[in-house]
């Protein structure tokens, strides 16, 4: 299955004109003809059937002929994770966090951060090429760039929270305290970790130390490790 995205599309639509880069792709590489049938998602949980009507490689049209809500998964997670020196690193883990089941990412900005911005408009495009690749029908929510200590001091709903650092203290395993069907947010620090003030400070703030393995993880690394023990709980 082919999968398409657009955030307009409702189940009160009825029809859809793909702009001119999706049709030629449809027409020319798909080699879709009058009749044949693909399917769309809106990134809200929505799988829409849809009939090629008018196949035209500058304006490919569809009808709407079925709509289907895709049960969401049974927990939610959020990561919260540092922004990478090297761009292609993050965008890395945006791809593969969409394709194993990610909710919400939020960068956030620490003491060490080499990187103090992020390009929204490049990871939002990453975000929808995994999510159409790997066939869910719900788009992860992409936050901005926030400093930690501003992100420490929200309200936090009824997750888990958890801190994964490098330092020699006690720490605790995932597998140990997180549940199936549970909601966590779980914050991620740059190359250099997080700082002793910025640990302690999210102590204060409820969150659990948290250890993701014996040896020492890049930041992408650490954050993909973190997102599929938290899906293999919810197995």
């Amino acid at each position: 299955m082919q999968l398409f995205y657009n955030p307009a599309i409702d189940p009160s639509t009825r029809t859809y004109t793909f702009d001119r880069e999706e049709s030629k792709h449809i027409i020319k590489v798909l080699r879709k003809k009058e009749g044949d049938i693909i399917h769309i998602t809106n990134g809200q949980g929505w799988l829409f059937k849809a009939e090629v009507q008018i196949a035209d490689i500058k304006k490919c049209i569809v009808n709407i002929t079925d709509s289907e809500l895709q049960p969401p998964s049974k927990y939610k997670l959020h990561m919260a994770v540092a922004p990478t020196k090297m761009n292609e690193r993050y965008e890395w883990f945006l791809e593969k966090a969409t394709e194993i089941g990610i909710h919400e990412i939020t960068p956030v900005i620490c003491k060490h951060s080499e990187r103090k911005q992020i390009k929204a408009s490049r990871f939002e495009r990453i975000l929808q090429s995994a999510m159409k690749q790997s066939l869910s029908c719900y788009l992860p929510k992409l936050n901005e760039a926030i400093p930690l200590a501003q992100f420490l001091s929200q309200e936090n709903g009824n997750e888990k929270l958890f801190i994964a650092h490098c330092e020699e203290t006690e720490r605790t395993n995932l597998k140990d305290t997180l549940k199936a069907e549970e909601d966590s947010l779980i914050l991620i620090g740059p190359e250099g970790d997080f700082s002793k003030d910025e640990i302690e400070l999210a102590k204060k703030n409820g969150f659990l130390p948290l250890m993701l393995g014996e040896t020492r993880l890049r930041t992408e690394t650490a954050a993909v490790v973190a997102c599929h023990s938290v899906a293999f709980i919810n197995l």
